[in-house]
C-alpha cells in the first residue's frame, strides 16, 4: 500500500514540476515505476481524478490566478495553458468556474480553485512520531493594520485536520481566489468574542482591506480585526514529507518562548494565525502580542 501511495505522490510531484509542458501517461508511468495502465488506475483511485482531468483542473486554476493578477489576455492564457483554441479554453473555464474568463479578468469574483493535496501527507500524519531534537525557529515582530477577514466557520474544530473533516478541504481553493492583503489565506484560532454559538474555535479565512466591498461568497462571515502587533515564528525549510515534524517543532518552540524577553506579553484578545506549511520557507505561526 505504501509503495502505491509513494508512486501516486511521485506523479503529483511530476505534474507540479512540469505544469507548463506536455505531460503524457508514459511520463507518469516512468516516475511511478508502474505500467501506464497501472499508473492510471492508481492515480484515479487515490486522487479521485484521471491524470488528464487533474492536469486540466490544475491548469485552469493557475490560469485564473494569472488572469486575476497579471495583464494577460484570454488568448495568451489559452495557448500558454496548452489549449488548442481560445473557444476550447473559454468553454473549459466556464464549466470549471461558472463564469467566462473575459468577464472574470475584468472583474475577478471568488471562485473555487482546484488545490490538490499530496496523497502521501495523510499517511505521514497517521505514522508521524514526535520529534526528539529542537529546531531553529526565527522570531520577529509583524505589525498588522485594522482589516476585515472573510472566514468560513466550522462546528467544533480546534485544529486544521478536524476542520477539514467538518468543512472539507475545498474551502481553501475559494479563499485562494480572493485577493488578500497578505498574499495568501490563513488558519485562525478565534478568541471567544469572534465566535458565534455552535461554531468552531479554528477557522480558515482571508484578510482584505477595510474598504473591501466585493462579493462575499455564500457561507462566509466577515469579522473585523483591530490594528495589532504579532510575533511571527518561522521554522527552518523542510522536506515536504516532514511537514508534521516541522509544525510540531515550531509549536514546541512557541510553548517554550517567553515574550517578556522582547518587552511584550501575549494578547489573547486577538486570534492566533497559522500559514500554509511550505517546505521552501518553513512553517509559520503568528501570535498577537502587546507591549508591556
Amino acid at each position: 500500500m505504501r509503495d502505491q501511495i509513494i508512486a501516486v505522490q511521485a506523479m503529483q510531484d511530476y505534474i507540479a514540476a512540469h505544469s507548463d509542458e506536455d505531460i503524457s501517461l508514459a511520463d507518469l508511468a516512468e516516475v511511478s515505476h508502474f505500467s501506464p495502465w497501472h499508473a492510471f488506475r492508481l492515480f484515479k483511485e487515490y486522487t479521485g481524478f484521471t491524470p488528464a482531468d487533474y492536469i486540466r483542473r490544475l491548469r485552469l486554476s493557475w490560469s485564473a490566478l494569472r488572469l486575476r493578477d497579471e495583464k494577460k489576455s484570454v488568448t495568451e492564457m489559452a495557448f500558454e495553458m496548452g489549449f488548442q483554441s481560445v473557444d476550447g479554453y473559454q468553454r473549459a473555464f466556464k464549466r470549471e468556474f461558472g463564469c467566462n474568463p473575459k468577464e472574470y479578468a475584468r472583474h475577478p469574483v471568488p471562485i473555487y480553485l482546484f488545490i490538490p493535496y499530496g496523497v502521501i501527507y495523510e499517511e505521514i500524519r497517521r505514522t508521524h512520531q514526535r520529534i526528539e531534537e529542537e529546531m531553529n525557529v526565527f522570531v520577529q515582530i509583524i505589525h498588522k493594520p485594522e482589516r476585515k477577514v472573510l472566514i468560513k466557520r466550522g462546528i467544533q474544530a480546534r485544529d486544521y485536520f478536524a476542520y477539514c473533516e467538518e468543512v472539507g478541504c475545498d474551502i481553501w481553493g475559494l479563499l485562494c481566489s480572493i485577493h488578500s492583503i497578505n498574499g495568501e489565506p490563513a488558519g485562525y484560532w478565534l478568541p471567544e468574542q469572534y465566535r458565534t454559538e455552535g461554531t468552531s474555535e479554528y477557522v480558515q479565512g482571508v484578510e482584505v482591506a477595510m474598504d473591501y466591498e466585493d462579493v462575499i461568497p455564500e457561507g462566509l462571515d466577515v469579522i473585523v480585526l483591530p490594528e495589532s502587533d504579532y510575533m511571527l515564528f518561522q521554522g527552518e525549510p523542510f522536506d515536504e514529507r516532514e511537514y508534521c515534524a516541522a509544525i510540531e517543532g515550531v509549536q514546541e518552540a512557541i510553548k517554550r518562548f517567553n515574550p517578556n524577553t522582547r518587552g511584550y506579553e501575549w494578547d489573547t484578545e486577538n486570534p492566533r494565525m497559522q500559514l500554509e506549511p511550505a517546505g521552501t520557507r518553513g512553517y509559520m505561526e503568528m501570535l498577537a502580542v502587546k507591549k508591556m
